[in-house]
Protein backbone atom coordinates (compact mmCIF):
# COMPACT_ATOMS: atom_id res chain seq x y z
CA UNK A 1 0.00 0.00 0.00
CA UNK A 2 1.49 3.33 -1.05
CA UNK A 3 0.35 6.82 -0.25
CA UNK A 4 1.80 10.20 -1.07
CA UNK A 5 1.50 11.31 2.54
CA UNK A 6 3.67 9.61 5.14
CA UNK A 7 1.68 7.63 7.67
CA UNK A 8 2.84 8.60 11.13
CA UNK A 9 1.03 7.76 14.38
CA UNK A 10 1.49 9.21 17.84
CA UNK A 11 0.55 6.59 20.39
CA UNK A 12 0.29 7.23 24.14
CA UNK A 13 1.32 4.34 26.36
CA UNK A 14 0.53 3.56 29.99
CA UNK A 15 2.36 0.33 30.77
CA UNK A 16 0.55 -0.20 34.05
CA UNK A 17 1.30 -2.52 36.95
CA UNK A 18 2.66 -6.01 37.58
CA UNK A 19 3.37 -7.73 34.26
CA UNK A 20 1.93 -4.76 32.37
CA UNK A 21 5.29 -3.17 31.46
CA UNK A 22 6.74 -6.53 30.40
CA UNK A 23 3.96 -7.47 27.97
CA UNK A 24 3.48 -3.93 26.65
CA UNK A 25 7.19 -3.72 25.82
CA UNK A 26 6.72 -6.73 23.54
CA UNK A 27 3.57 -5.26 22.00
CA UNK A 28 5.53 -2.09 21.22
CA UNK A 29 8.35 -4.16 19.71
CA UNK A 30 5.99 -6.03 17.39
CA UNK A 31 4.17 -2.81 16.46
CA UNK A 32 7.47 -1.23 15.44
CA UNK A 33 8.32 -4.26 13.32
CA UNK A 34 4.95 -3.99 11.59
CA UNK A 35 5.50 -0.27 11.03
CA UNK A 36 8.84 -0.94 9.39
CA UNK A 37 7.41 -3.74 7.25
CA UNK A 38 4.36 -1.82 6.06
CA UNK A 39 5.72 1.68 5.55
CA UNK A 40 4.49 3.75 8.47
CA UNK A 41 6.09 5.16 11.60
CA UNK A 42 5.12 5.16 15.27
CA UNK A 43 6.03 7.72 17.94
CA UNK A 44 5.45 6.62 21.54
CA UNK A 45 4.65 8.84 24.52
CA UNK A 46 5.08 6.88 27.75
CA UNK A 47 3.08 8.04 30.77
CA UNK A 48 3.78 6.91 34.35
CA UNK A 49 0.30 6.32 35.78
CA UNK A 50 -0.47 3.23 37.83
CA UNK A 51 0.17 1.81 41.29
CA UNK A 52 3.78 2.97 41.71
CA UNK A 53 2.95 6.51 40.65
CA UNK A 54 -0.08 6.59 42.96
CA UNK A 55 1.83 5.28 45.98
CA UNK A 56 4.58 7.84 45.40
CA UNK A 57 2.42 10.89 44.66
CA UNK A 58 -1.20 10.03 45.64
CA UNK A 59 -2.09 11.07 42.10
CA UNK A 60 -4.18 8.69 39.98
CA UNK A 61 -4.78 10.31 36.57
CA UNK A 62 -4.87 14.11 36.49
CA UNK A 63 -6.91 16.11 34.01
CA UNK A 64 -3.67 17.40 32.46
CA UNK A 65 -2.85 13.82 31.48
CA UNK A 66 -6.21 13.46 29.74
CA UNK A 67 -5.42 16.55 27.67
CA UNK A 68 -2.01 15.13 26.75
CA UNK A 69 -3.41 11.70 25.87
CA UNK A 70 -6.09 13.34 23.72
CA UNK A 71 -3.42 14.73 21.39
CA UNK A 72 -2.51 11.21 20.27
CA UNK A 73 -3.93 8.80 17.71
CA UNK A 74 -4.46 5.94 20.19
CA UNK A 75 -3.61 4.71 23.68
CA UNK A 76 -1.95 1.36 24.44
CA UNK A 77 -2.61 0.32 28.03
CA UNK A 78 -1.12 -2.39 30.22
CA UNK A 79 -2.84 -4.10 33.13
CA UNK A 80 -3.94 -1.85 36.00
CA UNK A 81 -4.08 -2.98 39.63
CA UNK A 82 -1.81 -3.88 42.53
CA UNK A 83 -2.46 -5.44 45.95
CA UNK A 84 -0.80 -2.46 47.64
CA UNK A 85 -3.62 -0.18 46.43
CA UNK A 86 -7.20 -0.58 47.61
CA UNK A 87 -9.37 -2.12 44.87
CA UNK A 88 -11.30 0.44 42.85
CA UNK A 89 -8.93 3.39 43.16
CA UNK A 90 -6.89 2.66 40.04
CA UNK A 91 -9.60 0.82 38.13
CA UNK A 92 -12.10 3.66 38.50
CA UNK A 93 -9.53 6.46 38.47
CA UNK A 94 -7.73 5.27 35.34
CA UNK A 95 -9.74 2.73 33.35
CA UNK A 96 -13.24 4.12 33.81
CA UNK A 97 -12.05 7.72 33.76
CA UNK A 98 -10.40 7.16 30.37
CA UNK A 99 -13.42 5.33 28.95
CA UNK A 100 -15.89 7.99 30.05
CA UNK A 101 -13.72 11.03 29.24
CA UNK A 102 -13.08 9.89 25.68
CA UNK A 103 -16.59 8.45 25.31
CA UNK A 104 -15.24 5.04 24.35
CA UNK A 105 -18.66 3.51 23.92
CA UNK A 106 -17.50 0.24 22.34
CA UNK A 107 -15.71 -2.45 24.32
CA UNK A 108 -14.55 -4.86 21.61
CA UNK A 109 -13.57 -8.34 22.76
CA UNK A 110 -12.68 -10.88 20.05
CA UNK A 111 -12.54 -14.54 21.08
CA UNK A 112 -10.47 -16.54 18.59
CA UNK A 113 -8.86 -19.94 18.80
CA UNK A 114 -5.14 -20.23 18.00
CA UNK A 115 -2.89 -23.17 17.09
CA UNK A 116 -1.78 -25.32 20.05
CA UNK A 117 -3.85 -23.32 22.51
CA UNK A 118 -6.07 -25.82 24.32
CA UNK A 119 -9.82 -25.36 23.94
CA UNK A 120 -11.76 -26.65 26.95
CA UNK A 121 -14.89 -27.19 24.83
CA UNK A 122 -15.77 -29.45 21.91
CA UNK A 123 -14.98 -27.10 19.05
CA UNK A 124 -12.57 -27.14 16.15
CA UNK A 125 -12.56 -23.36 15.85
CA UNK A 126 -13.79 -20.32 17.77
CA UNK A 127 -14.25 -16.93 16.12
CA UNK A 128 -16.68 -14.71 18.03
CA UNK A 129 -16.69 -10.97 18.65
CA UNK A 130 -18.38 -9.41 21.68
CA UNK A 131 -19.49 -5.82 21.07
CA UNK A 132 -20.18 -4.47 24.56
CA UNK A 133 -21.80 -1.13 25.30
CA UNK A 134 -19.20 0.61 27.44
CA UNK A 135 -20.69 3.73 29.02
CA UNK A 136 -24.05 2.87 30.64
CA UNK A 137 -25.98 0.03 32.33
CA UNK A 138 -25.13 -0.75 35.97
CA UNK A 139 -21.52 0.42 35.48
CA UNK A 140 -22.61 4.03 35.23
CA UNK A 141 -21.66 4.61 38.88
CA UNK A 142 -24.98 5.67 40.40
CA UNK A 143 -26.22 4.26 43.70
CA UNK A 144 -25.68 4.29 47.41
CA UNK A 145 -26.11 2.59 50.77
CA UNK A 146 -28.73 3.22 53.42
CA UNK A 147 -28.12 2.37 57.10
CA UNK A 148 -31.48 1.87 58.78
CA UNK A 149 -32.74 5.30 57.88
CA UNK A 150 -34.60 7.12 55.17
CA UNK A 151 -32.10 8.64 52.81
CA UNK A 152 -31.98 10.41 49.50
CA UNK A 153 -29.19 10.22 46.95
CA UNK A 154 -28.78 12.99 44.41
CA UNK A 155 -27.27 12.10 41.04
CA UNK A 156 -25.46 14.31 38.59
CA UNK A 157 -24.06 12.57 35.54
CA UNK A 158 -22.25 14.03 32.56
CA UNK A 159 -21.56 12.11 29.37
CA UNK A 160 -20.33 13.27 25.99
CA UNK A 161 -23.82 13.17 24.48
CA UNK A 162 -26.01 14.06 27.48
CA UNK A 163 -26.24 15.22 31.08
CA UNK A 164 -28.56 13.68 33.68
CA UNK A 165 -29.60 14.67 37.18
CA UNK A 166 -32.08 13.16 39.61
CA UNK A 167 -32.80 11.84 43.09
CA UNK A 168 -33.40 8.42 44.61
CA UNK A 169 -35.21 8.18 47.94
CA UNK A 170 -35.66 4.90 49.82
CA UNK A 171 -37.58 4.27 53.01
CA UNK A 172 -38.02 0.84 54.66
CA UNK A 173 -40.51 -0.23 57.31
CA UNK A 174 -39.22 -1.67 59.52
CA UNK A 175 -35.93 0.13 59.03
CA UNK A 176 -33.27 -1.90 57.25
CA UNK A 177 -29.76 -1.54 55.95
CA UNK A 178 -29.96 -1.50 52.16
CA UNK A 179 -28.10 -0.69 48.97
CA UNK A 180 -29.18 0.32 45.48
CA UNK A 181 -27.34 0.36 42.17
CA UNK A 182 -28.95 2.26 39.30
CA UNK A 183 -28.71 1.06 35.71
CA UNK A 184 -29.27 3.48 32.85
CA UNK A 185 -29.97 2.89 29.16
CA UNK A 186 -30.54 5.73 26.70
CA UNK A 187 -31.80 5.43 23.14
CA UNK A 188 -28.78 7.17 21.66
CA UNK A 189 -26.33 4.84 23.40
CA UNK A 190 -28.22 1.69 22.41
CA UNK A 191 -28.55 2.82 18.80
CA UNK A 192 -24.90 3.66 18.28
CA UNK A 193 -23.59 0.41 19.79
CA UNK A 194 -26.13 -1.60 17.79
CA UNK A 195 -25.06 0.16 14.61
CA UNK A 196 -21.42 -0.65 15.42
CA UNK A 197 -22.27 -4.33 16.00
CA UNK A 198 -24.17 -4.49 12.72
CA UNK A 199 -21.24 -3.04 10.80
CA UNK A 200 -18.88 -5.49 12.53
CA UNK A 201 -21.10 -8.39 11.46
CA UNK A 202 -21.34 -7.06 7.90
CA UNK A 203 -17.53 -6.85 7.73
CA UNK A 204 -17.44 -10.54 8.66
CA UNK A 205 -19.94 -11.41 5.91
CA UNK A 206 -22.72 -12.13 8.41
CA UNK A 207 -26.37 -11.02 8.31
CA UNK A 208 -27.31 -11.54 11.97
CA UNK A 209 -26.32 -10.05 15.33
CA UNK A 210 -27.19 -11.76 18.63
CA UNK A 211 -28.28 -9.53 21.53
CA UNK A 212 -27.60 -10.85 25.05
CA UNK A 213 -30.56 -9.75 27.16
CA UNK A 214 -32.61 -10.60 30.25
CA UNK A 215 -35.89 -8.81 29.66
CA UNK A 216 -37.94 -11.60 31.23
CA UNK A 217 -36.54 -10.63 34.66
CA UNK A 218 -35.36 -7.03 34.15
CA UNK A 219 -38.09 -5.88 31.80
CA UNK A 220 -37.66 -2.12 32.05
CA UNK A 221 -34.03 -1.67 31.13
CA UNK A 222 -33.51 -4.72 28.91
CA UNK A 223 -36.96 -4.60 27.33
CA UNK A 224 -36.03 -1.06 26.28
CA UNK A 225 -32.70 -2.37 24.98
CA UNK A 226 -34.44 -4.99 22.85
CA UNK A 227 -36.93 -2.56 21.34
CA UNK A 228 -34.32 0.02 20.37
CA UNK A 229 -31.76 -2.53 19.15
CA UNK A 230 -34.31 -4.32 16.96
CA UNK A 231 -35.32 -1.05 15.34
CA UNK A 232 -31.73 0.03 14.76
CA UNK A 233 -30.71 -3.36 13.34
CA UNK A 234 -33.60 -3.16 10.89
CA UNK A 235 -32.41 0.29 9.80
CA UNK A 236 -28.94 -1.18 9.27
CA UNK A 237 -30.39 -3.94 7.10
CA UNK A 238 -29.46 -6.66 9.61
CA UNK A 239 -31.29 -9.36 11.54
CA UNK A 240 -31.23 -9.24 15.34
CA UNK A 241 -31.84 -12.36 17.39
CA UNK A 242 -32.34 -12.01 21.14
CA UNK A 243 -30.98 -14.59 23.59
CA UNK A 244 -31.38 -14.59 27.35
CA UNK A 245 -27.87 -14.20 28.66
CA UNK A 246 -28.00 -17.27 30.89
CA UNK A 247 -29.20 -19.50 28.04
CA UNK A 248 -26.61 -17.91 25.75
CA UNK A 249 -23.79 -18.84 28.12
CA UNK A 250 -25.10 -22.40 28.25
CA UNK A 251 -25.13 -22.72 24.46
CA UNK A 252 -21.76 -21.01 24.01
CA UNK A 253 -20.11 -23.68 26.12
CA UNK A 254 -21.87 -26.48 24.25
CA UNK A 255 -21.19 -25.22 20.71
CA UNK A 256 -19.42 -21.88 20.23
CA UNK A 257 -19.21 -22.42 16.44
CA UNK A 258 -22.85 -21.26 16.04
CA UNK A 259 -22.13 -17.69 17.09
CA UNK A 260 -20.59 -14.66 15.39
CA UNK A 261 -21.15 -11.10 16.65
CA UNK A 262 -22.72 -10.84 20.11
CA UNK A 263 -24.07 -7.43 21.17
CA UNK A 264 -24.33 -6.85 24.92
CA UNK A 265 -25.22 -4.26 27.52
CA UNK A 266 -22.29 -3.36 29.76
CA UNK A 267 -22.76 -5.85 32.60
CA UNK A 268 -23.57 -8.89 30.45
CA UNK A 269 -20.66 -8.07 28.16
CA UNK A 270 -18.22 -8.22 31.06
CA UNK A 271 -19.43 -11.73 31.91
CA UNK A 272 -19.88 -13.16 28.40
CA UNK A 273 -16.53 -11.91 27.14
CA UNK A 274 -14.65 -13.52 30.04
CA UNK A 275 -16.52 -16.78 29.43
CA UNK A 276 -15.50 -16.62 25.79
CA UNK A 277 -11.89 -15.89 26.72
CA UNK A 278 -11.92 -19.17 28.64
CA UNK A 279 -13.59 -21.01 25.77
CA UNK A 280 -11.03 -19.67 23.29
CA UNK A 281 -8.06 -20.85 25.38
CA UNK A 282 -7.61 -18.35 28.18
CA UNK A 283 -6.72 -14.75 28.92
CA UNK A 284 -3.31 -15.25 27.32
CA UNK A 285 -4.90 -14.76 23.88
CA UNK A 286 -7.66 -12.32 24.91
CA UNK A 287 -7.23 -8.91 23.29
CA UNK A 288 -9.41 -5.91 24.04
CA UNK A 289 -10.28 -2.47 22.70
CA UNK A 290 -12.23 0.54 23.98
CA UNK A 291 -13.34 2.45 20.92
CA UNK A 292 -15.02 5.81 20.47
CA UNK A 293 -15.35 8.48 17.83
CA UNK A 294 -12.27 10.20 19.28
CA UNK A 295 -9.26 8.62 20.97
CA UNK A 296 -9.52 4.85 21.44
CA UNK A 297 -7.69 2.62 23.93
CA UNK A 298 -6.31 -0.89 23.47
CA UNK A 299 -5.44 -3.32 26.26
CA UNK A 300 -5.07 -7.03 26.98
CA UNK A 301 -7.93 -8.42 29.02
CA UNK A 302 -5.78 -10.14 31.63
CA UNK A 303 -4.86 -8.62 34.98
CA UNK A 304 -1.54 -7.44 36.34
CA UNK A 305 -0.54 -10.87 37.79
CA UNK A 306 1.85 -9.44 40.41
CA UNK A 307 2.81 -12.97 41.49
CA UNK A 308 4.80 -13.52 38.27
CA UNK A 309 5.94 -9.94 37.61
CA UNK A 310 9.67 -9.84 36.94
CA UNK A 311 10.01 -13.61 36.44
CA UNK A 312 9.94 -13.52 32.64
CA UNK A 313 6.98 -15.93 32.64
CA UNK A 314 4.33 -13.44 31.51
CA UNK A 315 2.62 -14.25 28.23
CA UNK A 316 2.69 -11.21 25.88
CA UNK A 317 0.43 -12.67 23.18
CA UNK A 318 -2.76 -10.90 24.35
CA UNK A 319 -0.95 -7.55 24.49
CA UNK A 320 0.46 -8.13 21.00
CA UNK A 321 -2.98 -9.01 19.65
CA UNK A 322 -4.32 -5.84 21.30
CA UNK A 323 -1.71 -3.87 19.38
CA UNK A 324 -2.99 -5.55 16.21
CA UNK A 325 -6.51 -4.32 17.06
CA UNK A 326 -5.04 -0.85 17.49
CA UNK A 327 -3.42 -0.88 14.05
CA UNK A 328 -6.61 -2.16 12.47
CA UNK A 329 -8.49 0.73 14.07
CA UNK A 330 -5.89 3.13 12.64
CA UNK A 331 -6.68 1.68 9.17
CA UNK A 332 -3.41 -0.21 8.97
CA UNK A 333 -5.35 -3.39 8.23
CA UNK A 334 -2.51 -5.16 6.44
CA UNK A 335 -0.17 -4.66 9.38
CA UNK A 336 -2.85 -5.77 11.84
CA UNK A 337 -3.48 -8.95 9.85
CA UNK A 338 0.26 -9.61 9.60
CA UNK A 339 0.63 -9.42 13.40
CA UNK A 340 -2.20 -11.90 13.94
CA UNK A 341 -0.74 -14.20 11.30
CA UNK A 342 2.66 -13.82 12.97
CA UNK A 343 1.14 -14.97 16.27
CA UNK A 344 -0.46 -17.95 14.53
CA UNK A 345 2.75 -18.91 12.76
CA UNK A 346 4.77 -18.67 15.96
CA UNK A 347 2.34 -20.80 17.96
CA UNK A 348 2.10 -23.36 15.17
CA UNK A 349 5.82 -23.68 14.47
CA UNK A 350 7.51 -23.17 17.85
CA UNK A 351 9.14 -26.05 19.66
CA UNK A 352 7.35 -26.92 22.88
CA UNK A 353 9.99 -25.18 25.04
CA UNK A 354 9.63 -22.09 22.85
CA UNK A 355 5.98 -21.60 23.84
CA UNK A 356 4.97 -19.26 26.68
CA UNK A 357 4.84 -20.76 30.16
CA UNK A 358 1.07 -20.39 30.12
CA UNK A 359 0.91 -22.76 27.15
CA UNK A 360 3.23 -25.37 28.62
CA UNK A 361 6.55 -24.00 27.39
CA UNK A 362 9.50 -22.24 28.97
CA UNK A 363 9.94 -19.20 26.75
CA UNK A 364 10.60 -15.84 28.34
CA UNK A 365 8.31 -12.89 27.71
CA UNK A 366 11.00 -11.16 25.67
CA UNK A 367 11.81 -14.18 23.51
CA UNK A 368 8.13 -14.67 22.64
CA UNK A 369 8.00 -11.07 21.46
CA UNK A 370 11.19 -11.56 19.43
CA UNK A 371 9.88 -14.68 17.69
CA UNK A 372 6.53 -13.09 16.82
CA UNK A 373 8.24 -9.92 15.54
CA UNK A 374 10.40 -12.06 13.21
CA UNK A 375 7.28 -13.49 11.62
CA UNK A 376 5.60 -10.14 10.89
CA UNK A 377 6.09 -9.36 7.21
CA UNK A 378 4.09 -8.40 4.09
Amino acid sequence: MTESKARHYRIACIKGDGIGPEVINEAMKVTEKAASAFGFTVEWTELPYGANHYLRTQEVLPDEALKEIGKHDALLLGAIGDPSVRPGILEQGILLKLRFHFDQYVNLRPAKSFPRVFLPVKADNVDIVVVRENTEDFYIGLGGRWEKSTSQQSFNLKRANYEMSGDLRLEFSPKSNAAAQVGIATEGAVRRITAYACKAAQARGEDTVTLASKSNALSWIYGFWEDVAKDEAQKQGMKLQVANVDALCYHLVRDPSKWGVILTPNMFGDIVSDLLAGIAGGLGVAAGANIGDGLSMFEPVHGSAPDIAGTGKANPVAAILSAALMLGHLKEEEAAKAIEEGVRSYLEEAAKDELPWEFGGKASTESVGDWIAEKVHP
